[in-house]
């Protein structure tokens, strides 16, 4: 059904070019207009993912055509009540029911539906309207950071022609109001009016699929990867129809476990255009989905959408002719930590995959089908043979849920985790081994259903009620930040995964030596070859800032000495000869007196805090007043300096910085780094890498420490960050004390000693506390 409207019925402020975009034009800056999952997919086309073509009808289609049809405020009205009515089962789905209706009635605003099918027109060869695509929901806070609505929206596979596209359409905005998405938003607290928009993308015609998660749902673990297949469509695996292959990869590449699951049966496209049903043969639903390198390929595929991503991802995959697809992707929007193991001397009743870890105890209730979900009380244990999230309000209820079927990263699994429910699937007998009526308890930690009430260690006593069970590490927590220094972007994703606030200082020099290719900056210039190096330190700094994202990378330009210039390939053309290095041409000097790699970082930079605004950069080796000054209007003269929000820092290497540095902070700096080991050889005039002199070399020297407290004073005077960049707060804890006590910001090691430093320096907060304490009370 169509309605004849104009311009006009458009929502305040949009017009017809806001019903349709290309896929590839969207980022996540466009999630209120495309959905979570529209603008999800914008972002990976962006990251050189393998993501089919498409388009997203925008959620002003759906508006504009609610309004032309005067059902707008009718469904407002509507949708409340029933948000409202949640708890009254029957009586919240009729006016479910009622709400989808109202929907399909209102129909689709011409001028919406012309934009949709020119759209699809232009997927097709010569422009026929006939092009198989895959029609998917993507309702506006979808898939964010903290909620996931996984498969509650409707999603319509293998839809060929303009009639059955345009009905998808609608019934995609229809199911905005199914139970299930109602309830969900209920129990988040959404209170906004909701809206759809709606992925149109060419359909892949798998012949395996599945999902991988790139942090472990069931552990919290963050270095690996968790991969899901079946044969034929992936709705079997997402839908938890069947029990998928799992396998875990480490994010090195290394397979770390198989498990084979039965697959009864795969969904293909038949030969009427529509989902057929197959059932395999016992063979076929024993055989291994994946080998061993298409499992390597899916997991770099889904760690690719995560460090572009900035977070953990649930990525939705396909294999067809050979080639492996991303068919979407979403953040993951919730990691557990483990839980107790049970005690071993009650009765191990059932076995499966533990996809949501905790321990919870009640009454075993098993339902044939979700009509049944009446029969379950709340805290009762949830026994199904598979739980899709159309049992939402049921589980809302459960103490935990069994199935038998289904795999750790099925749906039913992202919505228990949401929940906090334990969560085991894949037990493949739970509705026969489990009677109805019996007490147990479900250890989701380990996969385990056993028999009775478990003893609750914690306590001491039976569990009277459900009690969910969980542990997590020890934290230590400090109001000093302490940050990581990185060197290379292929160790980023490692340290980012520390308990770390940022990284304190990111080293230009070992990906300037790989951009550069053992060539130096200014030959690649006179062959005029500088753009590749932009795009090499582009990539690279972009991976290291995608990993930690939103915190702090501070990058340090490059501090190369003329020797280190030199020994590269066309180096003695361009390189001075000095006697002393080390005190000679470089840092901020070098990049006044001659700013050619200085402009080429500062528009890589530039480049990466378009997508990663948390990276900001920090000059080294600041002698005096008037460099830093020149070095700034380079900074600012470039593309760089106009973006907002950039932070920049001096290294605090020369001991001139203790007089200068008010001098500093009026010129625009906001943070200051303290190079310990370059600062204590020009402090005490030692030579750091020298033999001879090495016990002279102290950074816990009185001349030293009374440096550092004066930097550390002054910025604290004017406002500004105080960090420092060195390994004694991590082997000297009276060091770290030191620094403590002088008020310093933050600190930054290398990633192997960063728990180290962060124990040492809550130990000295600590002691600072006490005392603080002390005196007050004397």
């Amino acid at each position: 059904m169509s309605r004849t409207t104009a311009e006009s019925t458009a929502p305040p402020g949009a017009t017809a070019a806001d019903y349709v975009r290309d896929i590839s034009a969207l980022g996540m800056g466009d999630a209120e207009k495309a959905g979570g999952k529209g603008a999800n997919m914008g972002e990976m086309v962006a990251a050189g993912l393998p993501v089919p073509p498409g388009f997203v009808v925008l959620r002003d289609s759906y508006l504009a055509s609610m309004r032309a049809a005067g059902v707008a405020e009718q469904l407002t009205t509507a949708h409340r009540e029933a948000m409202a009515a949640v708890a009254d089962q029957d009586r919240f789905t009729g006016m479910c029911e009622a709400l989808k209706a109202t929907v399909l009635a209102a129909g689709m605003a011409e001028d919406v539906r012309d934009r949709i099918l020119a759209a699809y027109r232009q997927m097709g060869s010569n422009g026929a309207g006939n092009v198989i695509v895959a029609v998917r929901s993507s309702a506006t806070g979808e898939d964010g950071a903290d909620a996931s609505f996984a498969g509650m929206n409707a999603t319509f596979t293998n839809i060929s022609g303009e009639h059955s596209l345009i009905d998808a359409v609608q019934r995609c905005w229809a199911s905005l109001f199914g139970p299930r998405v109602v309830a969900y938003r209920a129990s988040r607290g959404f209170t906004a009016d909701p809206a759809m928009a709606v992925v149109v993308q060419q359909m892949i015609a798998s012949e395996r699929s599945g999902v991988a998660f790139t942090a472990d749902p069931t552990t919290d673990a963050t270095d690996r990867v968790v991969v899901e297949g079946a044969f034929g469509q992936g709705e079997v695996v997402v839908s938890g129809s069947v029990e998928p292959d799992t396998y875990v990869v480490s994010k090195s590449g290394e397979i770390l476990s198989r498990r084979i699951g039965y697959k009864s049966f795969k969904i293909i496209r038949g030969a009427d255009g529509n989902d057929q049903t197959v059932d395999l043969s016992e063979a076929e639903a024993n055989a291994q989905v994946l080998n061993d390198d298409e499992v390597r390929t899916i997991a770099e595929i889904a760690m690719r959408s995560e460090r572009h991503a900035g977070c953990p991802q649930d990525t939705e995959w396909a294999i067809a002719g050979g080639k492996t697809w991303i068919v979407q992707t979403r953040p993951i929007t919730t990691l557990h930590r483990a839980g107790k193991p049970a005690p071993e001397s009650h009765e191990i009743l059932v076995q499966g995959l533990p996809a949501v870890p905790g321990q919870a105890s009640g009454t075993v209730r098993v339902l044939a089908d979700v009509a049944e979900g009446g029969r379950l009380q709340d805290g009762e244990v949830l026994v199904a043979q598979m739980t899709n999230p159309d049992w939402l309000p049921t589980m809302r209820r459960a103490a935990a849920l069994v199935t038998d079927t289904g795999g750790m990263t099925c749906h039913a699994a992202i919505v228990a985790r949401e929940l906090g429910v334990p969560c085991i699937v894949g037990a493949r007998t739970a509705t026969k081994d489990l009677s109805d009526g019996a007490v147990v308890t479900v250890d989701g930690t380990h996969g385990r259903v056993l028999s009775g009430r478990v003893r609750d260690d914690a306590t001491g006593g039976a569990q009277a009620t459900p009690v969910m069970v969980t542990a997590a590490p020890a934290v230590e927590v400090t109001a000093t930040r302490i940050y990581v220094n990185v060197a290379m972007p292929d160790k980023a994703e490692e340290a980012a995964k520390l308990d770390v606030d940022g990284v304190g200082l990111l080293r230009a020099e070992l990906i300037l030596t790989d951009a550069l290719r053992n060539r130096h900056p200014r030959d690649l210039i006179a062959h005029g070859e500088q753009d590749g190096l932009v795009d090499s330190l582009a990539a690279a700094v972009g991976r290291i800032a995608a990993a930690f994202t939103p915190r702090p990378v501070v990058y340090r330009a490059s501090d190369f000495r003329t020797n280190e210039f030199r020994n590269l390939q066309g180096g003695q053309d361009y390189e001075p000869e000095e006697h002393n290095p080390m005190i000679g041409y470089r840092g901020c000097y070098r990049y006044v007196s001659n700013p050619d790699l200085f402009n080429l970082e500062l528009t890589a930079l530039a480049r990466v805090r378009e997508r990663n605004p948390n990276v900001h950069i920090m000059i080294p080796f600041v002698r005096t007043k008037w460099e830093l000054e020149k070095c700034l209007e380079l900074i600012d003269a470039s593309p760089l300096g106009s973006q907002r929000g950039l932070h920049r820092w001096v290294m605090a290497e020369v001991p001139s910085v203790v007089y200068w540095l008010p001098e500093y902070v009026g010129a625009g700096i906001d943070g200051v780094s303290i190079g310990s080991n370059d600062l204590t050889q020009l402090m005490l005039g030692v030579d750091r890498d020298s033999d001879l002199c090495a016990e002279l070399y102290d950074e816990s020297d009185a001349a030293v420490l009374d440096a550092i407290g004066q930097i550390i004073s002054t910025a604290r005077r004017l406002g500004i960050t105080a960090s420092l960049c060195g390994q004694a707060p991590s082997t000297r804890p009276d060091f770290a004390e030191h620094l403590v006590r002088m008020g310093i910001t933050s600190i930054s090691v290398t990633p192997d000693v960063a728990q180290r430093t962060r124990r040492n320096v809550a130990a000295a907060e600590r002691r600072l506390l006490l005392e603080a304490a002390r005196s007050s009370a004397g």
